[in-house]
C-alpha cells in the first residue's frame, strides 16, 4: 500500500488463511504461506510478473492449456499489470509469443532448436546461454533459464514497450546489458500471408515469387498486412485429378524467419522433408534444421522475415512452370502463359480506351437540368441524399443573416450562427455571389463531405439550393476554432497537456477516417488550426473540405494540380512549389499543428526573428541542439507529461521530414500516439520553406469556418 492506504500490489489469492507468512528464499522467489500447515498458498515463480531470475520457468500444458506466462509493468514507474505478456507457444517446435493485450500477437522468436531460436539471430549467445526446453509426460512443458557458474546471475526483463533486456552480474557487479532491439519486421505479420519482410530493402515488404499483392492499393500505402496471394494455382491437385500437368516444385530462400504454424517431424533427413511435403497437396513448405528436423506448413505463410544472416532456407511450394529450368530460361509452357496474359492485358487496353474516348467525344444530353444538381465549372453535384433546407427556414434561425450573427469570413463568403425553431443551434455558410473560387469550393464541399461521418469530422446537417443561393448547413461549435484559444495568451491556459493531447489525437484519427477507412480515400489538402474546431467538451472536429480531394482508388499515391492552394506554413515544399500532392501531404500539415499545438506558437509567428525560421525549422533547430524543451509551451511544462510532450515533438518531426517517403502514414501516427511501446525512429531531415517578403493571407483567426486559402509567395527556398 502507498501512504493513502491504496492497494499497489497484491497477490489476488483468493484462500481465507488466518495465519500467514511470507519468505524471501535464496533463489529470489517470493512465498506466501499457511502458517498452520506449511501450505504454499502463492509463489512469485509460478505468478511471475516481468522479470525472470535463474530457476524461473515459462511453462504451458498442452492438455489443460494452462499457463505460466510473463506480464510487463505498465510503465517503467508503474507495476500494475502492462500491455505486453508472454508465454510459451506451439509446443511441437516451442517457441515464445509476446502479446499486446494478452490477444494480439506483437512478436515471437521463432521455434527454439536447443540452442538459438530461430526467429530470432540478432539474440546473441549471452541471451540464451541457460535456457533449456524440458517437457514432461503429464502435457506440460518448461523453458527455463539458469547459470551454472554460480558466480554468475542474470535478470531478464520484459520491457515496458515489449523488448527484452537481459542485465547480468559476475561477482554481484553488472558485467553485461543488453536490450533487444525491434524494427518494424520484428513485429508480427508486418506484411501479411505470403510476405516477406526485409529490413534492409525499401519498401521493407514484397511478395514471393509467382505472388501479387492482395490489395494493391491498399500495398501501394505501405498498408501490407492483407498479403500476397499466388497468381497461378497449385499443380498437384490437377494432378491427383488425372491431369496432365508436372509436378509441383519448391522455390528456396535463404536466411528466413520460419513462418507461424509449424508442424514438426523428426523423421528422416531433408530429402525426406522434401519429399514428404511434395506428396502432401496440403503442405504449402517445408524447411529443415539439423536440431530440430523438418518442419511443414500447411497453413497460409505469415509472419515472414528476410535476415542479413541466421535464420533458415524455406522451400516454398510453387507451380511447375514457376521453377528455373538449366540455362536461367522459365519453361516453355510459362513464357506461352505469359504472352498470352500480355496480349489479353493489351486487348483489354484498348477496349477500355476506346470506350473512354467514345464517351469523351460523344455530345452530353443537354435537356433542363433537375433541381437537385448543381452546376459550375463542368461539374454537376447530386444532392438527392443531403438534406434540402428552405431558404426562409435559414433566414429566420440567422435573424435575416444579421451581422450581429456572423461568425466569419473567408473566400467562400461569410459563416452565420443560426437556431432552428426546435432549439438546435447551427452554422450556415453562404456562398459569395461575388466569389468564384468559393463557388468551386462549394461543390467540393458538398461532394466530399456528404459522403462522410465521423465524431471528429464537422458533421453537414444539410445545405440549401434556391433563390441563386447556395449555402451548407453545419452543426454549431461553441468553442470555435483551435487557433482562437491555442493563439490567445489568455484563452490559451484552458487548455492544458490532457486537452491538448485529445485534440491531438482526435485530429489524427479524423485524418486516418479520411486516408483509410472512409468510404472515399480523401486528401483534406488545408489542415490548419483555424479548420480545427471545437464542441463544447474540447473535442476537435476537423472542417472545411473546400480544398479536398478524392482520390479514386486506382490513382497514383501521389497527384500534381497546376493551381497550388492551402495555407502558407502548412503546406509540405514538394506541393508548395512543385503542386505534388499525396497522403503525405496531410501528414506534413498534421506534424506543422502538432508543433503548434504543443509549443502554443503559431507557424508563421517566426519570421522576422529566430532567423526567419518556421516553426518545424527551429524546431529542428532546437532537435540538433539537444535544447528541444525549449520550445514547449510554458503553460503546459509539467514532469508529469515531460515524457508525453516530449514524443509527440518526436512525432511531429517524424511528420514533417523533407522525403516523403521517410514520413510515417496517418495510421503509423495514430499507432504512435496511442501506444507508448511503438519504437520512434530518429528523425531525419526536416522540411521547411524559409520565406522572404512573403505574405500569406490566412484571414480572420477568429472565425469558426476559414476558407481564404489563396497564398502569394514572393521567394521560397526548400529546406
Amino acid at each position: 500500500m502507498n501512504p493513502q492506504n491504496r492497494i499497489i500490489w497484491s497477490t489476488n489469492v483468493s484462500i481465507i488463511a488466518t495465519n500467514t507468512s511470507a519468505q524471501l528464499d535464496d533463489s529470489g522467489n517470493l512465498i506466501l504461506r499457511d502458517v498452520s500447515d506449511g501450505k504454499i498458498l502463492w509463489d512469485s515463480f509460478t505468478h511471475p510478473a516481468d522479470v525472470a531470475v535463474p530457476s524461473m520457468k515459462i511453462a504451458a500444458n498442452r492438455l489443460t492449456g494452462e499457463k505460466i506466462a510473463y506480464v510487463s509493468w505498465k510503465s517503467s514507474s508503474d507495476p500494475s499489470s502492462g500491455y505486453f505478456t508472454g508465454s510459451l507457444e506451439r509446443l511441437d517446435a516451442p517457441e515464445v509469443f509476446f502479446w499486446f493485450n494478452k490477444t494480439k500477437p506483437y512478436w515471437r522468436t521463432g521455434p527454439w532448436n536447443g540452442r538459438v531460436f530461430l526467429g530470432s539471430p540478432r539474440m546473441l549467445t549471452e541471451y540464451l546461454y541457460g535456457w533449456r526446453f524440458e517437457p514432461n509426460d503429464n502435457g506440460t512443458a518448461y523453458l527455463t533459464y539458469n547459470f551454472e557458474n554460480p558466480s554468475m546471475f542474470g535478470v531478464l526483463t520484459i520491457t515496458p514497450h515489449g523488448t527484452l533486456k537481459l542485465v547480468e552480474f559476475l561477482n554481484k557487479k553488472i558485467f553485461l546489458e543488453l536490450e533487444v532491439d525491434q524494427n518494424k519486421c520484428d513485429f508480427y505479420g508486418t506484411c501479411g500471408p505470403y510476405g516477406s519482410c526485409d529490413n534492409s530493402t525499401l519498401p521493407i515488404c514484397s511478395c514471393f515469387e509467382g505472388f501479387k499483392p492482395s490489395n494493391l492499393d491498399e500495398w501501394n500505402r505501405e498498408n501490407w498486412t492483407s498479403g500476397c496471394v499466388r497468381n497461378m494455382q497449385l499443380n498437384c491437385d490437377k494432378l491427383n485429378n488425372g491431369s496432365d500437368v508436372q509436378q509441383d516444385g519448391f522455390l528456396e530462400y535463404h536466411n528466413m524467419k520460419v513462418p507461424d504454424f509449424a508442424e514438426r517431424s523428426i523423421n528422416g533427413d531433408q530429402d525426406k522433408c522434401r519429399a514428404d511435403c511434395l506428396a502432401n497437396c496440403s503442405c504449402l513448405a517445408y524447411a529443415y534444421d539439423s536440431y530440430i528436423g523438418c518442419m511443414f506448413w500447411s497453413r497460409d505463410l505469415i509472419d515472414l522475415q528476410k535476415f542479413p544472416n541466421g535464420g533458415v532456407d524455406l522451400f516454398i511450394r510453387v507451380p511447375a512452370q514457376l521453377l528455373v529450368v538449366a540455362g536461367g530460361k522459365k519453361e516453355k509452357d510459362y513464357k506461352g502463359l505469359i504472352i498470352g496474359i500480355t496480349l489479353a492485358i493489351g486487348a483489354l487496353i484498348t477496349a477500355v480506351t476506346a470506350y473512354l474516348l467514345w464517351r469523351k467525344f460523344t455530345p452530353k444530353h443537354t435537356g433542363n437540368q433537375p433541381q437537385n444538381l448543381i452546376t459550375g465549372d463542368q461539374k454537376q453535384i447530386k444532392l438527392e441524399e443531403l438534406p434540402l433546407f428552405e431558404f426562409e427556414m435559414l433566414a429566420t434561425a440567422t435573424n435575416n443573416f444579421h451581422l450581429a450573427n456572423m461568425l466569419g469570413k473567408g473566400g467562400f463568403g461569410p459563416v452565420y450562427k443560426g437556431q432552428l425553431d426546435n432549439g438546435q443551434e447551427i452554422a450556415v455558410k453562404r456562398l459569395s455571389k461575388a466569389s468564384g473560387q468559393g463557388l468551386e469550393e462549394f461543390m467540393n464541399e458538398v461532394v466530399v463531405i456528404s459522403k462522410l461521418q465521423h465524431r471528429n469530422l464537422v458533421r453537414l446537417l444539410g445545405c440549401c439550393i434556391e433563390r441563386d443561393e447556395q449555402m451548407l448547413v453545419y452543426e454549431f461549435m461553441p468553442n470555435k476554432s483551435l487557433d482562437s484559444f491555442l493563439f490567445d495568451p489568455l484563452q490559451r491556459k484552458i487548455l492544458d497537456w490532457k486537452k491538448r493531447f485529445n485534440i491531438i489525437e482526435g485530429i489524427a484519427r479524423g485524418v486516418l477516417y479520411l486516408h483509410r477507412d472512409s468510404r472515399l480515400r480523401i486528401i483534406h489538402r488545408d489542415l490548419k488550426a483555424s479548420n480545427i474546431l471545437l464542441d463544447d467538451e474540447m473535442n476537435p472536429k476537423i472542417s472545411d473540405f473546400g480544398l479536398a480531394r478524392i482520390v479514386r482508388g486506382g490513382d497514383d499515391d501521389e497527384a500534381n494540380t497546376k493551381r497550388v492552394v492551402g495555407t502558407y506554413g502548412y503546406m509540405p515544399p514538394e506541393y508548395a512549389m512543385e503542386g505534388i500532392f499525396s497522403e503525405k501531404s496531410d501528414v506534413y500539415s498534421f506534424g506543422v499543428l502538432l508543433l503548434e499545438i504543443v509549443s502554443g506558437r503559431r507557424n508563421t509567428s517566426f519570421y522576422n526573428n529566430e532567423q526567419s525560421l518556421s516553426l518545424v525549422g527551429y524546431a529542428w533547430k532546437l532537435w540538433n541542439e539537444d535544447n528541444i524543451m525549449s520550445i514547449i509551451d510554458p503553460e503546459i511544462h509539467d514532469p508529469m507529461f515531460e515524457k508525453s510532450i516530449l514524443r509527440c515533438i518526436h512525432i511531429g518531426l517524424l511528420c514533417v521530414q523533407e522525403l516523403t517517403k521517410e514520413r510515417p502514414t496517418i495510421s503509423t501516427v495514430v499507432l504512435m500516439l496511442i501506444s507508448e511501446i511503438t519504437h520512434l525512429p530518429p528523425p531525419r531531415q526536416v522540411a521547411f520553406v524559409q520565406k522572404q517578403n512573403c505574405q500569406s493571407s490566412e484571414s480572420s483567426q477568429k472565425s469558426q469556418f476559414n476558407s481564404n486559402n489563396d497564398v502569394t509567395i514572393s521567394e521560397i527556398q526548400g529546406r
